[in-house]
């Protein structure tokens, strides 16, 4: 069912949203005291009527919204309840290659098929914020030709579909105060495009581990493991624990900046937190995975998605 099939917008928080042509990946602290707690606390709760007012204007927009919330702000909430996994993201440095933790106390990760509606439904919600908060990433992101990144190659093949989404993203029975919830991680890379453009089709395409004009999946070169491989965690039966990519690439040709925005939801946390050290340390270790050679992180965090009735509930105190 497309936008103009439906009735209504998209509910805030779904987090299997459509993937979309355009996306905003906003990342904001809130300033100690009470006063802007409370306020950032109604402006989120109320995501939903932002969401509704904004992307009733075209359906087919398929305007979304979901946000997530920072180990340190859920420390400020008062509350006595926590979800499971939800801690900060934890700094990986290995020589050259290094994964760092910035500030974020809220994502929020707006998706839409048309870029003005990113553009106002930001517009509003920082309007309604205010002071009550301090920006501290803004990447603005774009669908680039057939779903590839900069680099050229096809991104997100490996996300799950159907029923799986939801068994790969949405917290169950493990923690039932918190079920429907997801987590989430986000990285910035910049991306040296004239390092990886240097090389040959053949060299990037071991890098990455899927031919270039297909994406059907090579063969690993032992002991080195290409990047889809190391981004592949199995459980202890040996199936694949999915998670949800939506990554995007953004940047300006004019100030050479540009790069991949990583944004990943997960049921478990430690699948992500397993996949970025396998990336950075290298499995085996002293392999990292290549594509850190042309491609730097310069953000990382970790932020838990409530559910809408729980995002709702939290201006109350509830």
């Amino acid at each position: 069912m497309d936008g103009s099939d439906r009735r209504v917008p998209i509910d805030a928080q779904q987090v299997a949203a459509p993937l979309s042509r355009s996306a905003v990946f906003l990342v904001v602290t809130i300033p100690s005291g009470d006063d802007v707690l409370r306020t950032a606390l109604e402006v989120v709760a109320g995501i939903d009527d932002l969401v509704k007012s904004v992307g009733f204007r075209d359906l087919g927009a398929n305007l979304s919204c979901v946000v997530g919330i920072g180990s340190d702000l859920w420390d400020r909430l008062g509350r006595t309840d926590r979800p499971a996994e939800l801690r900060p993201f934890t700094q990986i440095v290995n020589g050259e290659h290094r994964a760092p933790a910035t500030p974020g106390d809220l994502l929020f990760h707006i998706r839409a098929d048309r870029a003005d509606f990113c553009f106002e439904f930001e517009r509003l919600l920082l309007e309604q914020l205010g002071d009550a908060v301090e920006v501290v990433d803004e990447v603005n992101g774009f669908r680039y030709f057939d779903a590839r990144d900069l680099l050229g190659f096809v991104d997100g093949t490996a996300n799950p579909s159907g029923a799986g989404m939801a068994e790969a993203t949405l917290i169950g029975d493990e923690d039932p105060a918190f079920a429907g919830g997801s987590y989430v991680v986000v990285q910035k890379y910049l991306h040296d495009l004239a390092v990886w453009n240097a090389m040959t089709t053949e060299q990037q395409e071991a890098v990455i581990g899927r031919r270039k004009a297909d994406n059907l999946e090579l063969d690993d070169t032992e002991p080195q493991r290409a990047h889809k491989t190391l981004a592949t965690i199995t459980g202890d039966d040996g199936e694949e624990l999915e998670i949800l990519r939506d990554n995007m690439p953004f940047g300006s040709p004019a100030s050479g900046e540009m790069g991949t925005y990583f944004i990943g939801y997960s049921r478990r946390l430690w699948v992500i937190e397993r996949m970025l050290q396998r990336m950075f340390l290298g499995d085996p270790p002293g392999y990292h995975d290549r594509i850190l050679d042309v491609s730097t992180a310069t953000t990382g965090g970790t932020f838990f998605v409530p559910p809408l009735h729980l995002l709702e509930a939290l201006a109350d105190g509830d």
